[in-house]
């Protein structure tokens, strides 16, 4: 899971030429919101050969841990795949992702860092209101292992006040920056009750990996035929992803699987 940077917020006071690109950014902001309102609708329009969800699997909110990368399973069937995508929400790729989603009556998890939670509430919530489950993915998307104790636990904490801003509760779940556990940070979610997520399956979606669609279905359609199924981790800011992710989805139903929603409760 290639390392990414938190960009910078924009600084007051900017000149002329920023302003006017500015509006330019204003009008494809619009642009990912009216895409994003319209996904969270589109679920009535499925066609009768869609992917569609086959059941809610819900989980208690209780300190627990899955993903056989590193832990046990989910109380899964042979067959039976759940999608989580990590990194969002980016307004280049979000409104795409829940379109795609939407068409193929599909849910999913998305384990978002609290950085851009904060940069984009709105799209944070209309991950919501189109019917899938927000989960935390570090504030920063930090390299864990290479900070102190105390840093770990401050963007733990920043992360956690992130996303309990926006959508009024705390996370409950959460899936550590490049699948890098620590003991400062496992103690701290042990303590609030969070549920660890790992994965089952990862398609190496991020560079310096060949990004192009066929090699990404690819790799999916080889990680499952190993594992039967299971929790499968894509991640939604990028683009190449976004743009595969059509191919993705029919690839999981040309292949029989069965997509599992979780919740937690």
């Amino acid at each position: 899971m290639g390392r990414r940077t938190v960009h910078q917020p924009v600084q007051r006071g900017r000149p002329a030429r920023q302003r006017i690109r500015a509006g330019g950014e204003m009008k494809s902001w619009c642009f990912v919101m009216l895409l994003c309102a319209a996904a969270a609708n589109a679920a009535a329009d499925c066609a009768p050969d869609a992917l569609g969800t086959s059941r809610v699997l819900t989980l208690k909110r209780e300190y627990a841990a899955y993903g056989t990368v590193q832990h046990g399973p989910l109380p899964l069937e042979k067959g039976e795949v759940v999608l989580t995508f990590d990194d969002g929400p980016n307004p280049e790729t979000i409104g795409g992702v829940l379109r795609t989603l939407a068409s193929q009556c599909v849910k999913a998890t998305f384990f978002m860092t609290g950085a851009n939670l904060a940069r984009h509430p709105e799209l944070g919530r209309l991950v919501v209101q189109a019917g899938h489950t927000p989960a935390l993915h570090s504030f920063a998307h930090p390299p864990l292992k290479s900070m102190a104790a105390s840093e770990q636990l401050a963007d733990l904490a920043h992360g956690m006040q992130s996303f309990t801003d926006v959508f009024g509760y705390a996370p409950a779940a959460y899936r550590f920056p490049f699948l890098e556990e620590t003991p400062a940070i496992l103690a701290q979610l042990k303590e609030h009750k969070v549920t660890v997520a790992s994965i089952d399956v990862g398609i190496e979606d991020y560079s310096p990996n060949d990004m192009r669609s066929a090699a990404l279905v690819g790799r999916l359609v080889d990680r499952l035929r190993q594992t039967g199924g299971g929790i499968v981790l894509m991640h939604d800011a990028n683009g190449p992803t976004a743009e595969a992710l059509p191919a993705l989805l029919k690839a999981i139903h040309d292949n029989g699987y069965k997509v599992v929603h979780l919740r937690w409760e």
